[in-house]
C-alpha cells in the first residue's frame, strides 16, 4: 500500500500493462455487442482507471461486482456508481484511496464509522462533511490538518475549547472564526501570525492591548482598530510603517476637526 497521505484525490492512473483481450473478455457477447465499451477507451478490464470509469459511467449495474476486485482503482471507482446503499460495506478496505471514495460517498449522517480512520485524508474528508453537531468529537484528532477542518466548521459556541490547540494552523483558524468578544484571550498565544489575526479582529478597545506587541505587524494591525488616544505612542514607533500608520489616523482626525 502506499506511504499514508500520499494520493490526495482518485487519481485515474494508467498502468503500462497489455491491452485487454476482447476475444476473451465475459462482457464480449453483451456490453461489447451492444457498443457500450471502446476497447483502448471504454473498458472495464483494463489497468486504466480513465478507461474503467468511462465504462462504469455508461454502464454501472456492473458497479456492484467490481467492490471485491483485486485492484484498489477499480474498487474505488466503482464505490461512485453503486447504490448508496452497498457503499458502507467498504468503509475498511484496505486501500485508503477507496475508503476516501467511500467518506465521499457515504450520507454525512453515517461518517461516524470514518471518524478514527488511520488515513489523515479520510479523516479531513470526514470533518469536512460530518454533521456539525458530531464534530465535537473530532476535536482530539492527533492530525492537525484534520483539526484544522473541524475549528472551520465547528459552531462558534464550542470555539473556546481549541484556542490552546497545539498547533498554530489550527489556533490561526480559530482566531479567523472565534466572535470578537472572545478574542481578547488569544492576545497573548505564543505565535505571531495568530496574534496579529486577532489584533485585526478584536474590538477597538481591546486591540489597544497589542499595541506593545513585540511583532511589528501586530502592532500594525492593533494600530489600524485601537482608539485614537490608544496609539499616541506609537508615532516614534521603531517600525516606519508602523509611524506611518499612525500619524495618518491622527492627521486625519486633525483634519476633520479643523475643517468647518
Amino acid at each position: 500500500m502506499p506511504e499514508q497521505g500520499r494520493r490526495l484525490n482518485l487519481h485515474l492512473v494508467e498502468l503500462d500493462a497489455a491491452p485487454p483481450d476482447c476475444s476473451t473478455c465475459p462482457h464480449r457477447d453483451t456490453v461489447l455487442a451492444a457498443a457500450r465499451c471502446v476497447p483502448g477507451n471504454t473498458c472495464l478490464a483494463a489497468h486504466s482507471g480513465r478507461q474503467i470509469d468511462r465504462f462504469l459511467r455508461r454502464n454501472p449495474e456492473y458497479a456492484g461486482a467490481c467492490l471485491s476486485d483485486a485492484f484498489w482503482e477499480r474498487r474505488a471507482i466503482a464505490v461512485r456508481y453503486v447504490p448508496l446503499e452497498r457503499v458502507s460495506a467498504l468503509a475498511h478496505d484496505p486501500d485508503e484511496v477507496v475508503r476516501r471514495a467511500v467518506a465521499i460517498r457515504l450520507p454525512a449522517d453515517g461518517l461516524a464509522v470514518l471518524r478514527h480512520d488511520p488515513d489523515r485524508e479520510v479523516r479531513i474528508t470526514v470533518a469536512a462533511r460530518l454533521p456539525v453537531e458530531q464534530l465535537e468529537k473530532m476535536m482530539g484528532d492527533p492530525d492537525y490538518r484534520v483539526r484544522q477542518h473541524v475549528a472551520e466548521r465547528l459552531p462558534h459556541g464550542r470555539l473556546p475549547r481549541m484556542v490552546e490547540d497545539p498547533d498554530r494552523e489550527v489556533r490561526k483558524a480559530v482566531a479567523r472564526r472565534l466572535p470578537a468578544f472572545a478574542l481578547k484571550r488569544m492576545a497573548t498565544d505564543a505565535e505571531a501570525e495568530v496574534r496579529r489575526i486577532v489584533a485585526s479582529r478584536l474590538f477597538p478597545e481591546d486591540a489597544a492591548v497589542l499595541l506593545t506587541d513585540p511583532d511589528w505587524l501586530v502592532r500594525l494591525e492593533a494600530a489600524r482598530r485601537a482608539p485614537l488616544e490608544a496609539i499616541a505612542d506609537l508615532v516614534d514607533d521603531p517600525e516606519a510603517d508602523v509611524q506611518a500608520l499612525v500619524r495618518g489616523r491622527l492627521e486625519e482626525f486633525l483634519k476633520q476637526e479643523e475643517s468647518p
